[in-house]
Formats: structure tokens, sequence, C-alpha cells
């Protein structure tokens, strides 16, 4: 289900004491290891004797991760041994299990996640568990890459990129005429989406999303003499935030849309089709020309016109 990122970055290989031991014996070795606690007393240098050649190792040392004046970071404690666990006899012919990170690692998501949860467990993380990507086994590496300078999830440039490798339905929403301009980078997806997860619908930042799209749209909010149910309900009965064909992210064109609940209010309940039997000159009534509904009930989103609900100017 899950594109890797990590793997995109930096290319994983089975390791080697995958060759003789499932999965569980891999667990159960490194469990073992823990106890024991056998870390080398020469830290990164003890691992980086081997390997300093392999792609994107060295390059954790551009990024925070590698940052030995941090006091709170990997490299000011175990090193290398904080995230892949104690070393034990893995320096004698590399056979001994540690902790790998990413879509060929022997370890489960959960237990790949437990490591890094354990210093990044704050407020933006406190819904993790239960939440979306906890429930679709997503790991932390499957995102996040920190043998790199910069984390491409966490820079503007490049987030989407990120989330669309799995969300692909919504890649190709945001590549439709009507779109928040996503892939211009002016916008990403957790400018609305906390993907650590959230108490609210779809992992949004905001309670609710009508909420969420009053960030931006704070003239739609009101209040307003004459409300409109749907839009004081749930913006999305009407639009699709990830993109759509249709003008203004509509999920479906007027009069269509509109006749999905006045369907049976007087002149809505039939549309004109010209004057033509074909229906040719459909631009020759306000019905069904122009913007249909909206040419006369342009104030959809609600009305302060003092002579009705009628949702006019």
């Amino acid at each position: 289900m899950v594109v890797m990122a990590f793997a995109t970055a930096m290319p994983a290989t089975a390791a080697k004491w995958d060759d003789k031991m499932s999965p569980q014996e891999v667990e159960a070795v490194l469990d073992k290891k823990f106890v024991e606690g056998k870390y080398s007393p020469k830290g990164a240098d003890s691992c980086l004797m081997c390997h300093r050649k392999g792609e994107g190792v060295m390059d954790i040392f551009k990024g925070p991760h590698g940052d030995m004046t941090h006091s709170k970071g990997p490299m000011a404690g175990l090193q290398c041994e904080a995230c892949h666990g104690p070393m034990g006899s893995h320096n004698r012919g590399g056979k001994e299990p540690m902790i790998t990170f990413g879509s060929e690692s022997s370890l489960s998501p959960e237990k790949q996640n437990s490591v890094c949860m354990s210093c990044h467990q704050d407020d933006e993380r406190m819904n993790w568990n239960g939440g979306h990507h906890d429930n679709a086994d997503v790991a932390c590496a499957d995102c996040h890459n920190i043998h790199v300078a910069k984390d491409p999830v966490l820079e503007k440039q490049t987030e989407v990129a990120v989330c669309t490798n799995c969300h692909t339905k919504q890649k190709a929403d945001l590549h439709k005429r009507s779109a928040h301009p996503m892939k211009w980078a002016e916008m990403t997806c957790s400018d609305c989406h906390n993907p650590h997860g959230t108490l609210a619908e779809a992992d949004l930042n905001k309670p609710s999303i009508n909420k969420s799209c009053y960030e931006c749209h704070a003239e739609k909010r009101g209040p307003k003499l004459w409300e409109h149910a749907p839009v004081t309900e749930n913006c999305v009965s009407c639009h699709n935030p990830h993109g759509s064909v249709n003008d203004g992210m509509l999920k479906t064109r007027a009069p269509q849309l509109c006749q999905q609940c006045h369907a049976s209010d007087g002149h809505a309940s039939a549309a004109y089709l010209g004057n033509t039997p074909f229906g040719g000159e459909v631009g020759n009534n306000a019905f069904t020309g122009g913007r249909s509904c909206l040419n006369c009930h342009s104030q959809v989103h609600g009305s302060n016109h003092p002579s009705g609900k009628l949702l006019q100017r």
C-alpha cells in the first residue's frame, strides 16, 4: 500500500541476517541485545569503520540528527546506536541483527516507530496511536529520511510529492483544472492535515472541515441573515478540496449539483434544454446559460439581502 519515500531516497537491500533468520527471530535477538546493553565504547567511529562508504550514510551529519552539538540529539549520546540499537557482536562479521528502517526492515512498523517515538513524543504526535497512518501500518521511515541534509517531507517544495506517493487519488485531483495551488507548493498537505493524527475527521488540524476552510476563506464564515444549510453543515457537501474539473472545485456543476437537494422545488426540478429540440441554444435562458442557478441565486454561501431567503445579492 505504501510507496516508501525512505527507500527512494536511500535504496535498501536485505540485511545479511535476513538470509538465515525469520522476522520473529530477529526481533528476539534484538530484545536480548537491549537487555545485555553491549554498546560500543567508540560510538559512531565503530560503525563508520564499515558503513562510511554506504550510500547516504554520511549524509546524516548534514542534518539535525547528526549534529553533535545538539544536547538532545542522538549524536550527543549513544550516536548511531541510539537508533539502531546496541552493537553487541555485530561488528564481528556483520551478521548479528541491528535495528533497520524502511521497506526492507525485518521489524514491523510498530517496532520501528517505537524507536522514533522514544524521542519524538510531544503534543504534535500525541494522537499518533490509533490514527489513520498508525492503523495503516505506516512507519515513520516511510515518510521521513534522516540521512539527508533536509528531510523532503519537511520541506515545502517537496512535501506534497512525498504524501502523494501513497495518496494517488489526491495527486490526480490536485492536477485538475480547479484546485488549490499545491502543485506550485503555495500550499502543502500539512496546512490542513496533521499526518501524525488528530481527533478530527481526516486528521485535520482544526476541529472540523468548515473551521479548516474558514482559515483561508473567512468571507464565507458569516453569520449571514439568510444561511444556506449545506454551507453551514459541511463545505465538502458541494466542494472537493483536493481539486475538480468543475469551477470552484465543485463536485458537480450546476444545475445538477443544486438539484441533488432541490429536486422538487418548482422550476428547479426540471432543467430547460434551450430553444431547439436538441438543446443547442442553451445560453438563451437563465437556468442553463452561464452560471445556471447562480445567475439569480449568486450568494449560495449566505445572503444579507433584505427582501428574502432566496440567496440573492
